[in-house]
């Protein structure tokens, strides 16, 4: 089972009302709650963790979990309140307000998570709750003391404005790279962290030398680059889509790809450094399919296997 780690929020999506204004609608998301939405819609066994709040938009959170067979036994059910992002829509790129203090997912401590499973053979990171404190620490503890042996994957997804101490969420996400196995990253997170002088290719190559088997570089309609040991490269091309908007892309994009990695019997540290380049290509190709289908209907909603 995969097991992704981190936060589950509601997306407010702006949609026209009868008055002719726009209106929100609240629609379960999370960049790490996409991810394990995806992943079992796409049939892949997989689990979360996270803290959810006993709220009405914690426990929508929930039942969508359970509608796409993600199993919740790793969820903590807190008196707390949810993370609402509002969504800002321009020419279907998204923008973000958030309001996160004190909420459900924020506030999860180490004491506060349980044993994990003997059957979690991966851990998926990423998204806000990398960001911000404490649940940012909570995590960086947790992949110190069960990464050892199972794949790690992080998708930093950085959101500056959540970030209170440049130097400490540099640190924490240097340390949680180095004990990563599969770093996904957008060419935009690629130069917040290594400065916009360097050529997004070097800085991917920087970035594998610290310790990961594989660096996914995605640049939007340009399509994904794996980064691999001994200067390999693979690219897949983006699927072409009609885009409704681009939210959840990204996460649903790293579901397609630990599927696959998964369908291949990938999924383990030895077996993925010796994975071949083709094996890469493939699973960032599936990456690229699913997250086509995501992009082309409104929010983030991940196609189920039988769409695809």
């Amino acid at each position: 089972m995969i097991l992704c780690c981190g936060e589950a929020l509601i997306d407010m999506i702006p949609e026209p009302t009868q008055s002719g204004a726009s209106g929100f609608v609240a629609h379960s998301g999370g960049a790490v709650f996409n991810t394990a939405v995806a992943l079992g819609r796409l049939g892949a066994p997989v689990g979360m963790l996270t803290g959810l709040s006993t709220d009405q938009f914690g426990q929508q959170l929930h039942q969508d979990l359970t509608r796409s067979n993600v199993d919740t036994s790793h969820v903590q059910h807190v008196d707390r309140p949810t993370t609402l992002a509002f969504v800002q829509l321009t020419d279907g790129h998204a923008t973000y307000d958030f309001y996160d203090e004190n909420t459900a997912g924020r506030m999860i401590l180490p004491e506060d998570v349980p044993a994990i499973a003997p059957g979690i053979q991966a851990l998926y990171f990423g998204g806000i709750s990398l960001a911000c404190e404490p649940c940012g620490v909570t995590y960086a503890h947790l992949l110190q003391a069960e990464g050892q042996d199972r794949v790690v994957m992080i998708d930093p997804n950085i959101r500056p404005s959540f970030i209170a101490d440049e130097a400490r969420f540099r640190a924490r996400l240097a340390e949680m790279i180095a004990k990563s196995d599969i770093v996904k990253i957008s060419d935009d997170d690629l130069q917040w962290l290594a400065g916009e002088d360097t050529p997004v290719e070097v800085a991917a190559e920087a970035l594998l030398e610290q310790g990961p088997a594989v660096i996914i570089l995605t640049r939007g309609k340009a399509g994904a680059t794996g980064f691999m040991g001994g200067g390999q490269r693979v690219h897949a091309p983006a699927e072409q889509a009609k885009v409704a908007d681009t939210v959840g892309a990204g996460d649903t994009f790293n579901a397609g790809v630990l599927a696959k990695l998964s369908e291949l019997g990938l999924l383990s540290k030895a077996k993925l450094r010796a994975a071949a380049p083709e094996d890469l290509k493939n699973a960032l190709q599936f990456g690229a399919k699913v997250a086509a289908v995501t992009v082309s209907r409104p929010g983030a909603n991940p196609p189920w296997a039988h769409e695809l």
